[in-house]
């Protein structure tokens, strides 16, 4: 849910008065990467390290079983990163943008309108 401008208003002074008061606190506390930043970073790591478990995928081709299988592992590692960080972003996207379908008559009652209509005779 959104802040009003007065409570958003509300929440800097506090803030700054924090930062005011004691700096180290407000240092530790405060977040300079956003949400959005976090989940690109995670995605940056996963795929540089799916393009390296692939490398070594190819290599261990050319060379011995078990380095392509250290790929195969880092490829998965990397995969499993780069669906929850899309998961993650895509769920806090989607929290504030959630509304109702337009037509949100559940189921069972549409079925059952439909019924009524052809036992009266209007198909």
């Amino acid at each position: 849910m959104a802040l009003s401008e007065e409570e958003q208003r509300l929440l800097e002074q506090l803030e700054a008065s924090l930062a005011a008061d004691d700096p180290k606190l407000a240092q530790t506390l405060g977040s300079s990467s956003t949400p959005r930043q976090i989940h690109g970073r995670r995605a940056t790591l996963a795929g540089v390290l799916f393009v390296v478990g692939l490398v070594l995928l190819v290599v261990g081709m050319q060379t011995s079983w078990a380095v392509s299988v250290i790929g195969f592992i880092a490829m998965l590692v990397a995969t499993v990163i780069a669906l929850g960080s899309w998961r993650k972003a895509t769920d806090s996207d989607a929290r504030g943008k959630r509304t109702p379908p337009p037509n949100s008559e559940p189921f069972m009652g549409k079925m059952e309108d439909r019924w009524r209509r052809r036992q009266e005779g209007g198909f």
